[in-house]
Formats: structure tokens, C-alpha cells, sequence
């Protein structure tokens, strides 16, 4: 009887509801993908933007700008951990993704290798000190967060150090941005069969293909204009910032599923978390380094 009567009053506060207008076509703003597009481009362009600006004014500009991005991706992978029961000890983990970024920039690879070994073995003593239930699964958390993140970005700050840095992150960013764009377009417009269905329903082997296509394209102009190298090399990285950024899709994907969350943040309108942004970025950072430093002269 009570639920009957609950269920009576709920029904007759809702009639005025009714004459609500109702809402706005959720196609206007919304794509196939799921993506608000009008939100989605606008925080893109504006991130591209402040990134740009920063790049042009000062290198430390970049370094510092940069470094607050980490801090905030690093601490909404603390929170999603903690949806998983896995508390990583916020603060060493927070002080390497203020530390390590800036430290590459002034001390060189050498100095992000002992920073990094340094902020581990914090985080180790640090969860040790708290004791000793489910200390390895913590432990393992933060050290996966500083490895993730603020080591991956440090790679960037040994890019922007090198005396054509800004063309080499520009280089970076844009064929990692295209990435993401020719598999959005090209998925959205052809996309027939699914890449990986139990991780992420709306990536496609075409989009996939249209990923490959404009990063080779982003990536022979960008290095044989801004760099004034090879044309084949604008090729393979192409190539191989296709697949790591596909890769980085991916895995945060499995992450989310596994832990039971939709996005890692609400920090983006049309985006997530700030981190559901930086995946493809992190994961391309590593090849990108390799290749402009191996094959592409300062």
C-alpha cells in the first residue's frame, strides 16, 4: 500500500511537467560517434590555441602550461583508481606530475630517468609506511599513474629542448590531432566493422584506415616544411602515430571498462575527463620522440 501511494504521489506531481517545452533535438549537437560536436570543437580549437600561444611566447611557458595539464590528468586517473579499490598515494604521485616534466626540460633525459626512479621508490616507501593490505595493488597504481603520464610527457619537454622544439611538438601535436580527426570523420561517415567491439563499439577498421591516411598526409607536410626533412620519414610517422594513438584509445578504454566508468573527468564538455584527451598524445609521444630524434636531426 505505501509503495502504491508513493508511486500515486509521484504520478500526480507530474502532470505541470508536461507542459514543459520539450528538449532540444539531441542530433543538432550530437554526432554518430556520441560526441556534442559544438562543445567537442570548440575545447578542441581552444586547447590548440592556448598550447600554440604558450609555444610561440616561451618554451618554459609551454614546460609550465603543460605541467598543469599533467597534474590535472594525473589526479583524475587518482580518482578513477579509486572506483577499482586502488587508493594511489596522492602525493608523491601528484609531485612527480608536478616535477618531472620541468626536470627533462633543464637536466635532459638523464635527469627524467633518476627523477622518475626517484618518485617510485617514493611512492613505494610512502604506501609502505601506511601498511600492508592491498599496499602492492596501490603501489602498483601510482607507479603505472607516473609512468602513464608524467614520464611519457617528459618526453615532450626533451622535444621543445632541442633548438627547432617548437616545430617538433607542433610536428607532434598536429599529426597526433589528425589522428583522431580522420578516424572520427572517415569512422563516422564509412565505418562498417567494428575494430573492437567489446572495448569501444564506434571504432571502426575504416576509421582506422582514414587515422593512417591523414597522419601520413599530416605528417609527410609537417616534416618536410617544418623540419626540412625526408618525406619517407613523415611516412613512417604517420604510420606509427596511427597505430599508438589507436592503441592509447584502446587501452584507456579497457581501463574505464575494467574500473566501471564512462569517462575518466567531467573537466571537457564534448570531451570527458582531460585524459580522455591526452591518451592518444601520451601513447604517441614515446614513437614520435624516437623517430624525429633518429631520423630527423636538430
Amino acid at each position: 500500500m505505501t509503495d502504491d501511494s508513493e508511486g500515486f504521489t509521484r504520478r500526480r506531481d507530474y502532470p505541470a511537467a508536461a507542459a514543459r517545452p520539450a528538449p532540444a533535438d539531441p542530433a543538432a549537437t550530437t554526432s554518430r560517434a556520441g560526441r556534442d560536436l559544438r562543445a567537442a570543437i570548440g575545447v578542441g580549437v581552444g586547447l590548440g590555441a592556448v598550447v600554440l600561444a604558450t609555444l610561440l611566447l616561451s618554451k618554459p611557458l609551454f614546460v609550465a602550461v603543460t605541467t598543469v595539464g599533467i597534474v590535472l590528468g594525473v589526479y583524475e586517473l587518482i580518482q578513477a583508481l579509486r572506483a577499482g579499490r586502488i587508493e594511489a598515494p596522492p602525493v608523491p604521485t601528484l609531485a612527480a606530475a608536478v616535477t618531472l616534466m620541468p626536470l627533462a626540460y633543464v637536466g635532459g633525459t638523464e635527469a627524467l630517468a633518476v627523477g622518475f626512479a626517484c618518485f617510485c621508490l617514493a611512492i613505494l616507501v610512502w604506501r609502505a609506511a601506511l601498511g600492508a593490505e592491498r599496499a602492492v595493488r596501490d603501489t602498483a597504481g601510482g607507479i603505472f599513474i607516473t609512468a602513464y603520464v608524467p614520464l611519457m610527457s617528459g618526453l615532450a619537454a626533451l622535444l621543445v629542448s632541442e633548438a627547432d622544439g617548437v616545430a617538433r611538438i607542433v610536428v607532434f601535436i598536429l599529426v597526433t590531432i589528425c589522428s583522431d580527426i580522420g578516424g572520427y570523420a572517415v569512422g563516422v561517415m564509412f565505418g562498417r566493422h567494428p575494430m573492437a567491439p567489446s572495448l569501444s563499439p564506434k571504432k571502426s577498421w575504416e576509421g582506422f584506415a582514414g587515422s593512417v591516411l591523414s597522419c601520413v598526409l599530416a605528417g609527410v607536410l609537417s616534416v618536410v616544411l617544418l623540419l626540412d626533412g625526408a618525406w619517407w620519414v613523415g611516412v613512417l610517422l604517420g604510420v606509427a602515430v596511427a597505430c599508438f594513438a589507436t592503441l592509447g584509445d584502446l587501452a584507456e578504454s579497457t581501463l574505464k571498462r575494467d574500473l566501471g566508468i564512462k569517462d575518466m573527468g567531467s573537466t571537457l564538455p564534448g570531451h570527458g575527463g582531460l585524459m580522455d584527451r591526452l591518451d592518444s598524445l601520451v601513447m604517441t609521444l614515446p614513437v614520435t620522440f624516437a623517430i624525429l630524434t633518429a631520423f630527423v636531426p636538430a
